[in-house]
């Protein structure tokens, strides 16, 4: 199976290093990086440029013109480039544990989607990662919330991972879903502009469609940089996108990943 990691960025691009620094240290690494930039300065393009020739694996830069937050966009772009199977998205904020990537191939599983959890990074220690280029944590690492997330254990994963169709704490931020899948109910919704609930409303298509949620625990484990919200200032918009797809059980959006191929062609 061809693994796709997809990652999300937008003008952090000291963050995205700690993220592809950390995908580097893999026990297993992706067979394909994509960075799905939503429209960040040269200073992005020229950091991946260096990480490439730096770096034995290449990472490829998907980039869109920066009218906004087009988080479900910025994905199908990303995820039209893709040649892997399997796709596990990740946000360009998150510093992965070694055995991230050997843990979503572990847990992938035909008629599911994947959905990871994170454990979050203080204030504090966030600026010093960033400083002293520190990739490396763990459950003993300081000033970490939600600490029993970090903990890896190959027995608590089989405990506690669990099944069910419920949506909340869905998070685009580690998830991992067959490509086919998501071709088939044409991507994320092109719609949603403005942060919030894109990836919930995909979840409701593929939930829609007959893929079922599976949820790790203990496996799959990332490291979440702190950083000021996004403004919510298109969530009750975007609430309503959701809704509707809710009520009217949708499978497929009409504004998806048929639209970048047709404006790609």
């Amino acid at each position: 199976m061809k693994l796709t990691l997809i990652i999300t960025t937008y003008n952090c691009p000291d963050a995205l290093l700690l993220a592809l620094e950390s995908i580097s240290g893999q026990t297993i690494r992706p067979d394909e990086v994509i960075v799905a930039d939503d429209g960040s300065t040269n200073q992005t393009k020229e950091l991946i440029h260096d990480f490439n020739q730096t770096f034995d694996f290449n990472v490829i830069h998907s980039w869109q013109d920066d009218i906004g937050f087009r988080a479900a966009r910025s994905r199908n772009n990303a995820i039209c480039k893709s040649t892997g199977d399997y796709i596990v998205l990740i946000d360009g904020d998150m510093v992965l544990h070694s055995n991230f990537i050997e843990d979503h191939i572990a847990v992938s599983e035909s008629g599911y989607f994947v959905q990871g959890s994170r454990a979050l990074l203080s204030e504090k220690i966030t600026k010093k990662a960033l400083a002293k280029d520190i990739t490396h944590f763990s459950f003993f690492s300081a000033k970490l919330t939600n600490r029993k997330n970090s903990i890896h254990s190959k027995l608590l994963s089989f405990l506690f991972s669990n099944k069910n169709n419920q949506l909340r704490g869905i998070k685009s931020c580690n998830m991992g879903f067959y490509r086919q899948d998501c071709i088939n109910i044409n991507g994320f919704n092109n719609d949603f502009e403005g942060w919030g609930r894109e990836d919930s409303e995909f979840v409701v298509r593929l939930i829609n469609s007959g893929v079922n949620r599976k949820n790790v625990r203990f496996k799959a484990i990332q490291f979440h940089l702190w950083h000021n919200e996004n403004t919510r200032d298109s969530l009750d918009q975007n609430n309503l996108i959701l809704k509707k797809a809710i009520n009217n059980h949708i499978k497929w959006c009409e504004n998806g990943i048929n639209s970048i191929n047709k404006n790609e062609s």
